[in-house]
């Protein structure tokens, strides 16, 4: 198990942990417009407070996704944050998979499946971690520079590596 990093301390570093996170996932698609509304209310609810983020938490689910999209640059722009690029976005999610990895088994097909090999990164350990990803899962024995027990214990590793550096990616 991974020791946790130490998260924001005031409640204004929480809600806003939680917009930058939020903004990441969003950016990649992992967070759907209609989910936006409830973790703007969460993000009130641990400190973060501002005009667009309060109108933001009271719009439904079924708000237009446009409304819901632009409300939520502005409650971040007005936290003093930003949408990332989807490169950005990338990275952090190379870095939760990093946190996986290290936590538990990841499936070598999720490895290969989300075509992590070809992520753009930017720091040594990002690159370090990205070298060991698959391309496929198909010839995953033919393609491994070293055996399969060599591999895993490299990627872990580099995945350890990886999540004790600094985050490279501010916000998220």
């Amino acid at each position: 198990m991974t020791t946790p990093e130490p998260g924001p301390t005031s409640p204004v570093q929480r809600g806003l942990a939680t917009l930058g996170e939020a903004a990441c996932r969003y950016r990649e698609g992992a967070i759907r417009p209609e989910d936006l509304p409830m973790i703007a209310a969460e993000a009130l609810a641990a400190g973060a407070d501002s005009p667009a983020l309060r109108e933001l938490a009271g719009l439904p689910r079924n708000a237009a996704g446009g409304d819901v999209h632009d409300a939520f640059a502005q409650a971040l722009a007005e936290c003093g944050l930003a949408l990332p690029d989807p490169a950005t976005a990338r990275r952090h999610a190379l870095r939760r998979l990093a946190v996986r990895l290290v936590d538990g088994p990841v499936d070598p097909a999720e490895l290969a499946g989300e075509e992590w090999w070809e992520t753009e990164t930017g720091t040594a350990a990002e690159r370090a971690f990205v070298e060991l990803m698959p391309q496929c899962t198909c010839c995953l024995d033919y393609t491994l520079r070293t055996d399969r027990r060599t591999w895993t214990a490299d990627l872990r590793a580099a995945a350890r590596a990886l999540t004790a550096a600094v985050p490279a990616v501010p916000g998220c």
